[in-house]
């Protein structure tokens, strides 16, 4: 990238430059007439000079060219003007002097506003730079940096740099030009004035940056300092299980102790220093107008300055120290903009950057891989020199089915990372259908191949996306949006630098994974989990989702037929009393009071269980039921209850969860309210107790918690309180809950939901299992399972798949590299979290659907080799043997010994 911030913004806006600089030049003359206005209001249009006889005129608008006598011998008119007499004259100078406002005012505004734009460009140029060298980091470098540091810099560090970026040569020369023509002004009034005025400004211009060098070197100080803090806690985020484990919470807190207080005393020194120049420049400032109010006053005494001069002189001033402060304070702006560029930028430079001709989305993919994979003295280094592979020689088909052996820390991650093009050799060389690895585009090593490691990355979305994710290298089909408003946007993309790359796109590569379209990419997703052995947990995550019932109709209807069919199974298996269902008129004492109260699913978080007793709504309704004080009397009943059950339990104990009423944080504050009340009565709680003890109910279950609270008349209490709520929402807020109704389907609840219509009864042994049983031959012989298993693939996975097991996170990783059909598949510990059984499964899965196609595997399980066409062994970085699976079993190896050992 390029070193000097200047060079780099002259090279990205040169054109927008030139414009802006353009406007500059124009407007100064305009500030010159504006300087020059109000001595001529004061002389002629209130003091009267040239009006002395009654009815004389004078010319306004008269311009002769400054110092024209002396450099002519004879004053120089420029411009005669018109006549006017006094009165006319004291208006036509003011509403010119209003027009000049106006006029400079329009100009800082057009100027301000394209700078502001042009700016922006350029720092979205600059971030989408930066990130996109992150894109292009070697693997090894990019696990090295810190990934808070990096975003910390393009979010935060290069934010400063769009505002200098548009003043970075428009307001040298503005202010300047305001500064040199106010100084010109004053000179044409009063040559002594105008020297005083201009020694003072040379003075400031002189000491004042000399001054702020200090301030520049604390500023980088204090970046470097918060940048390093920025990624400490980035650390012991990464660290958290580690710091608690050790109880070393403690010794982190010293170290921010330290940090926070390097960084204090840095901005404090900041602070002394920047403030004493701000008195030093605002000191130098008030000299001048003291020297204009004596020697000007005395000047004007004497006869040799007009009291109009002296006025428009005074006045020229005090604009002069504002462009001038601006213009050091941009110089200081200047180099503490370029000291920050400079630190940026070195970080976003590592030795080795990936081409970017590589990654370039014109790149095709060419033919299928062929011939061999050829190493020839392969060899590894890392960033201190020390080898991690050495002089590695061997010679496998591309379409051969290999295994890569050996213990931990022999190279074999290293050598997966080369064979899928994802780091380089530091010397010798590695072939791929004669072809070096270094030179393959993305489109090959990222198509053609495919690499799948023991910690996958999976990111915020859907189990769908996730999926998808290895077919979206390029736009395949324009977005079908509003194309206006989609070219626009991508024009103003590319003048800012940024590739017009429409992310509203259709980007999937359906031919890859052997589709033809959306219609039929889902068979091929069901097809790949289905080999990982995945498909049963989206089956699981598709129960508790949902669907759009107007985009899928006929899914409502299979949906609506499985809830009828379940209680006919249900019936004619004598296990119908393990589902009690809703009944518009009937309470429900397996479902919670919030339940029964709604009578169906909230669709707003005000409606939530959680939020029913800070609802206004909810609140009139038992206020018109008499139940608020009811309610209040529940929530007393269960708070006794908690806190004598948890009275003597630990934080985190079962029973927490299981009675879900009061988290074991607020357990102190109930108890103090249960005090209260047996103190003093329910009458002496304040309303946010009150509160409190009525939000308690709502998560009650009386065929679950069995305290009695809900007998048959409060049932019926509720029952009533439910119609009232249902007339109140119908009318008031129509779209804020989803009613339950026995012959239509609940859009907000989830699939499960739908079909059971009810709850599971509590305390009836293998109810769960004989539901689900149930459920899932209802949904095989209905031809729903596909339905069910597609709406999971909208599951969403959580950051990092965080919602995912571990073992989740590998079979979603290895689904996602199958479904692009890569001609090479290398596979890196993708099954360490599974046991030997689960592992020898979907190795033999997937060496099955991948047969007469390539597969690298670094196996965990040394055994499970004899799957494979070739074995690699690898210990200390070398290869020490290579074979089948039954040559290295024959007499004495290293393989051998592996598989002893395992």
């Amino acid at each position: 990238m390029e070193p000097n911030i200047f060079k780099y913004v002259w090279r990205h806006s040169r054109a927008e430059q030139l414009v802006i600089l353009l406007l500059v030049v124009v407007s100064l003359p305009f500030y010159y007439f504006s300087l020059n206005l109000p001595k001529q209001i004061v002389n002629e249009g209130i003091q009267g000079q040239g009006f002395e006889s009654p009815g004389s005129t004078q010319p306004i608008f008269r311009f002769d060219l400054p110092y024209g006598e002396e450099l002519f011998g004879a004053p120089v008119t420029l411009f005669d003007g018109i006549d006017l007499v006094q009165r006319d004259m004291l208006l036509a100078l003011s509403f010119s002097f209003l027009a000049l406002v106006c006029v400079n005012g329009m100009f800082k505004l057009v100027i301000n506003t394209r700078k502001g734009r042009m700016g922006e460009r350029l720092l979205r140029r600059l971030r989408f730079e930066l990130a996109d060298r992150i894109l292009r980091f070697p693997l090894l470098h990019l696990k090295r940096v810190k990934p808070s540091e990096m975003a910390t810099m393009i979010k935060d560090e290069v934010e400063p740099l769009g505002g200098f970026i548009g003043d970075a040569f428009a307001t040298p020369l503005f202010l300047g030009g305001q500064a040199a023509t106010a100084m010109l002004f004053i000179m044409v009034q009063s040559f002594w004035l105008g020297l005083v005025a201009a020694g003072v400004v040379m003075f400031q211009s002189f000491l004042i940056p000399r001054l702020r060098r200090r301030i520049l070197v604390l500023g980088r100080e204090r970046q470097l300092t918060a940048r390093q803090l920025a990624g400490r806690i980035g650390e012991i985020i990464d660290g958290g299980v580690e710091v608690q484990a050790n109880d070393a919470s403690n010794f982190e807190r010293a170290d921010l102790v330290s940090r926070l207080g390097h960084i204090y005393k840095i901005r404090y020194e900041i602070y002394q220093r920047k403030f004493f120049v701000k008195f030093l420049n605002n000191l130098l400032a008030q000299m001048t107008p003291f020297v204009f109010y004596a020697g000007g006053g005395l000047l004007a005494i004497s006869g040799h300055l007009d009291i109009g001069a002296l006025v428009a002189v005074i006045a020229a001033y005090k604009d002069l120290p504002s462009p001038i402060k601006e213009l050091i304070d941009w110089d200081q702006q200047r180099l503490d903009v370029q000291i920050k560029y400079e630190q940026v930028i070195g970080q976003f430079q590592p030795p080795q950057l990936i081409d970017a001709a590589l990654q370039s989305p014109d790149n095709e993919p060419g033919p299928p891989l062929a011939g061999e994979i050829t190493a020839s003295a392969l060899t590894l280094l890392d960033e201190t020199d020390q080898p991690l592979l050495r002089a590695v020689n061997f010679t496998v088909g591309v379409t051969q089915h290999v295994a890569v052996v050996g213990p931990s820390g022999s190279g074999t991650e290293q050598l997966s990372y080369m064979l899928s093009g994802l780091v380089w050799p530091s010397s010798g060389s590695l072939r791929i259908d004669g072809r070096d690895i270094e030179r393959l585009p993305a489109a090959v090593t990222g198509r053609r191949m495919a690499y799948v490691g023991p910690s996958a990355y999976h990111f915020p979305g859907s189990l769908r996306d996730n999926l998808l994710y290895g077919l979206k290298h390029r736009p395949v089909r324009p977005a079908e949006s509003d194309q206006a408003a989609g070219h626009d946007f991508l024009a103003e993309a590319k003048r800012a630098g940024n590739p017009d790359l429409d992310i509203n796109a259709d980007w999937i590569d359906y031919a890859a994974a052997g589709a033809e379209g959306p219609q039929d990419i889902n068979a091929r997703l069901l097809d790949v989990l289905d080999v990982v052995d995945l498909k049963s947990d989206a089956y699981r995550f598709g129960l508790t989702g949902t669907i759009d019932p107007e985009r899928s109709p006929e899914v409502v209807e299979g949906v609506l037929m499985a809830r009828a069919a379940l209680i006919e199974r249900l019936t004619s298996g004598g296990n119908d009393d393990l589902v009690v269902r809703f009944e518009a008129d009937s309470y429900n004492g397996n479902a919670s009071v919030a339940e029964n109260l709604l009578f169906g699913t909230p669709r707003v978080p005000e409606f939530a269980s959680k939020a029913l007793a800070q609802n206004g709504t909810v609140a009139a309704v038992l206020r018109e039921a008499e139940l608020t004080e009811a309610f209040v009397g529940m929530g007393v009943t269960i708070a006794k209850t908690m806190v004598e059950i948890f009275a003597d339990l630990p934080p985190g104990h079962p029973f927490f969860e299981q009675f879900s009423f009061i988290s074991d944080d607020d357990l102190p504050e109930f108890r103090t309210i249960i005090t209260r009340v047996e103190s003093a009565g329910v009458e002496a709680l304040d309303e946010a107790a009150r509160k409190l003890l009525l939000g308690l109910p709502f998560n009650y279950v009386e065929a679950r918690h069995r305290l009695g609270l809900v007998d048959e008349a409060m049932a019926e209490r509720l029952v009533a309180a439910r119609h009232r709520l249902a007339e109140r929402l119908e009318r008031d807020l129509p779209d804020a809950v989803e009613f339950y109704r026995a012959d239509a389907y609940n859009a907000a609840a989830s699939l499960q939901d739908n079909i059971l219509f009810g709850r599971l009864a509590f305390g009836q042994a293998g109810a769960e299992q004989i539901i689900g049983d149930t459920l899932a031959e209802v949904l095989d012989d209905l031809g729903l399972r596909e339905t069910v298993i597609e709406a999971g693939l909208d599951y969403n996975v959580g950051l990092g798949g965080g919602r995912l097991s571990a073992i989740q996170r590998q079979k979603l990783a290895l689904a996602r590299a199958l479904l692009k059909r890569p001609d090479l598949l290398i596979i890196n510990g993708a099954t360490a979290a599974m046991d030997g059984a689960g592992q020898q499964r979907l190795v033999e899965r997937i060496l099955d659907l991948r047969e007469g196609q390539g597969v690298i595997w670094v196996l965990q399980r040394p055994e499970l080799a004899s799957l494979f066409d070739t074995i690699l062994v690898m210990r200390d970085g070398r290869l020490v043997e290579q074979g089948s699976y039954g040559e290295l079993t024959k007499s004495e190896s290293a393989f051998k010994d592996l598989v002893a050992a395992e």
